[in-house]
């Protein structure tokens, strides 16, 4: 068994408040919950205004799959948030 995880920061310059912030980051985290089989939480920078810290874990039986499927939910996640991603730190 592999597990992988990622820790992607997000900066949301529209977000006036936290309520805008975890409206954006509500909406990320639930279309990648149903696109992919993975773990995705808000895990840091809760009170921020402007800054999404979101974690992503995946588990499989082949660390090479369990990286592609990293990947391409970072990819996802890049191309679909209201937001422009500013650093991702793979673990």
């Amino acid at each position: 068994m592999y597990t992988i995880s990622a820790k992607l920061t997000f900066w949301i310059p529209h977000a006036g408040s936290l309520k805008d912030k975890r409206q954006v980051g509500r909406s990320l985290i639930d279309k990648t919950r149903r696109r992919f089989n993975a773990s995705v939480a808000e895990v840091d920078t809760q009170d921020v205004r402007q800054t999404l810290t979101v974690g992503v874990a995946v588990v499989s039986g082949e660390a090479a799959h369990a990286r592609h499927c990293l990947d391409e939910i970072v990819r996802f996640m890049e191309a679909t948030a209201d937001a422009e991603l500013t650093g991702v730190e793979y673990d």
